[in-house]
């Protein structure tokens, strides 16, 4: 008998913008309190079948981890890269707070954007993707979960019964956009910290979700976009993983742009350029150019 996800996402794939559920109720782990605080989804936008090139993207909204800005850090991004030919999967992940949900280790966001990645590649027959080209695309905390995407991964569990759960959940590449990174005081957001991790973590917690410090040489290539005007985010948070990249030898390219306030989106938005904020709105040309670069907007085949 076929689950509700898998009939979902038949009924989905060709459809616009569904939204596919990423475990079956009843089987979502760590779930903690209403039942719709434990839902983790994602919403598909195909890209248009004449530009499609086989790409794909998880988008992480931001919100601090206290809720999810998924208009212009999740449709508008996803409009963006179809636009490009990419498939894009905008993920609904929980927003528990951290006092909330179980430990030792809280790590139901965690475990929603690695579900989306492991969904999207093993559905990429239906999706019409590579998965050998799927990424993950964050903005602020939505920009931590992305880079914990980025640093904590499997290759699948092979003698799982799920077969969702068989497949890698390392993307291929990741996208950081004005980043929350480390969780270390005078750094980090304090309230993207506070609702991940609660008020008093434990130092061996601050370091897991501290994902400069999480870097390997299996890290996926990075671009990573930020503002030197943020208050918000400082961007020593990106700065911080541009060098951890590094010193692994992991490819990495970062735009810091000197004028811009936090929460920008894709900054084209006509406020955001207005007076001095000049080209701020040329960043998701940088971007584009990237992918470009790394022949992630070929198509393949």
């Amino acid at each position: 008998m076929l689950s509700l996800s898998s009939l979902l996402l038949a009924a989905a794939v060709g459809a616009g913008e569904p939204v596919v559920p990423l475990w079956d109720a009843g089987k979502v782990p760590e779930s903690v309190g209403a039942a719709d605080k434990n839902a983790p989804s994602v919403m598909v936008f195909a890209a248009p079948a004449d530009k499609a090139n086989g790409a794909a993207v998880v988008i992480c909204p931001g919100g601090g981890y206290g809720f999810l800005a998924d208009d212009h850090e999740g449709k508008q991004v996803a409009e963006f890269l179809n636009g490009l030919g990419v498939h894009a999967f905008v993920l609904k992940s929980r927003i528990i707070a951290g006092k909330d949900r179980p430990g030792p280790l809280l790590t139901a966001p965690m475990l929603d954007v690695q579900r989306a990645l492991r969904h999207v590649r093993a559905n990429a027959d239906k999706y019409k993707i590579d998965p050998k080209r799927v990424g993950v695309f964050g903005f602020s905390a939505g920009g931590h979960l992305a880079s914990t995407a980025a640093t904590h991964f499997d290759a699948g569990k092979a003698d799982a019964e799920d077969l969702i759960d068989k497949v890698s959940c390392r993307p291929d590449f990741a996208v950081l956009a004005y980043p929350v990174i480390t969780m270390e005081t005078g750094v980090t957001h304090g309230g993207s910290r506070k609702n991940l991790i609660g008020d008093k973590p434990d130092d061996k917690l601050i370091e897991f979700f501290s994902n400069e410090k999480q870097v390997t040489k299996d890290t996926p290539p990075t671009f990573l976009f930020h503002t030197d005007e943020d208050k918000g985010v400082l961007p020593e948070n990106a700065v911080r993983f541009y060098l951890a990249l590094k010193k692994h030898n992991v490819p990495a390219e970062m735009h810091i742009y000197e004028k811009g306030p936090h929460g920008v989106g894709l900054a084209r938005d006509p406020k955001w350029t207005k007076g001095n904020n000049g080209e701020l709105n040329t960043w998701p040309d940088r971007l584009a150019a990237w992918l470009k670069l790394r022949g992630l907007l070929e198509k393949k085949g």
